[in-house]
């Protein structure tokens, strides 16, 4: 069944983007706007859905009214964090950043992506989209609006050594990001280490790690199969991340200017979905040497070995998720994000938080 749908999905995003665009905008005063969305311009999330929709396509269906001037963080000397900042500041008109680096300004961010809570990508995408409301209750503090969201490949664990399960992972060091993928590992009993992506490559090679985590393709795309050779498939969060507007700068829009670039938002979050499910397993086939199944990313020259989830891994990690990795949240957003939880995520989860 994974199979089917992961086939369908990768169909739908390969199809001409041109059939999904809003239609094109009456004549009217132009409007420039500047967005700077992914970490690096080699990433398929930008060459593949920003730069051909959010940059090309709003050129060509607005017939020029709106261009998009569009750039990544890495060409901003970003970090990433900055974004929600760069954004209420009116810096730029467009930003997006992965959510649980944002949460150091908004925290409930953080709990749209927890560490375990989403095991596949559906229900990813459903709490991303159910929490769009409650986020942008507190993004409007900062003079900010969540218009879509969208995933990076599964984040799945690299390791220099061979491993089976997550029980084998004690005592190792492991890079992670975010508070929750500390939580969850330290509830295992490893050692989470927090390494900016760059230097991961470096730190793996020397052994400073012991493995590391990041989406499958993301590390496919950083060479990590050189200096690594075990990866797992069970994916741990989905790095989801967000396109946010200066909410001045959107409320003044012209009618038809706001509602073409928000039918533009759905389509770029739908190509951004469907984007991330395929390159999942993209990027393990190309990790692990599968030439013909590797289409986004480029196949590793020495191959590394894929460890299957077992059952057991699976039970860990919800337990994991609601023994260590919710408490711990709440305990750092507030009791109002537990209330949060439970109306809008458990639902879809199928875990309450305090039982």
């Amino acid at each position: 069944m994974l199979k089917k749908t992961l086939t369908l999905m990768a169909l739908c995003a390969s199809l001409p983007a041109l059939a999904q665009v809003p239609a094109s905008l009456p004549a009217g005063p132009r409007v420039t706007i500047a967005a700077v969305t992914q970490p690096v311009p080699t990433q398929p999330q930008y060459t593949r859905v920003d730069q051909p929709i959010l940059r090309d396509l709003v050129r060509q269906r607005s017939g020029g009214r709106i261009e998009v001037s569009l750039s990544t963080h890495a060409e901003r000397n970003l970090a990433g964090n900055e974004i929600v900042r760069l954004v209420r500041s009116g810096q730029v008109e467009i930003g997006a950043g992965t959510l649980s680096t944002l949460s150091g300004d908004v925290p409930i961010l953080d709990g749209i992506d927890l560490a375990g809570l989403a095991p596949d990508i559906t229900n990813a995408r459903r709490i991303a989209d159910d929490m769009m409301a409650v986020a942008n209750r507190d993004l409007e503090r900062f003079n900010t609006r969540l218009v879509a969201t969208y995933p990076f490949p599964a984040q799945v664990l690299f390791c220099r050594q061979p491993f089976t399960s997550l029980a084998d992972l004690r005592g190792r060091r492991i890079r992670t990001f975010g508070n929750s993928l500390v939580d969850f590992f330290t509830a295992i009993g490893a050692q989470p280490t927090s390494i900016g992506f760059p230097e991961v490559y470096s730190a793996l090679e020397r052994g400073v790690v012991d493995c590391a985590i990041t989406g499958s393709g993301s590390g496919a795309a950083a060479r990590w199969p050189e200096v690594s050779t075990h990866i797992s498939n069970l994916p741990l969060a989905w790095a989801v991340a967000g396109y946010m507007v200066n909410l001045q700068w959107w409320n003044r829009l012209a009618p038809e200017v706001r509602a073409f670039l928000e039918a533009t938002m759905k389509q770029v979050s739908d190509e951004q979905w469907a984007l991330g499910l395929a390159a999942t397993r993209d990027g393990i086939d190309c990790n692990i040497g599968r030439t013909a199944e590797c289409r986004i990313h480029n196949v590793a020259a020495r191959p590394m070995t894929e460890v299957v989830a077992t059952d057991a891994d699976r039970a860990l990690v919800r337990q994991v998720f609601e023994q260590t990795v919710l408490p711990g949240w709440v305990r750092r957003c507030g009791a109002r994000c537990g209330e949060v939880y439970n109306q809008v995520i458990a639902p879809i989860a199928g875990m309450r938080f305090g039982g």
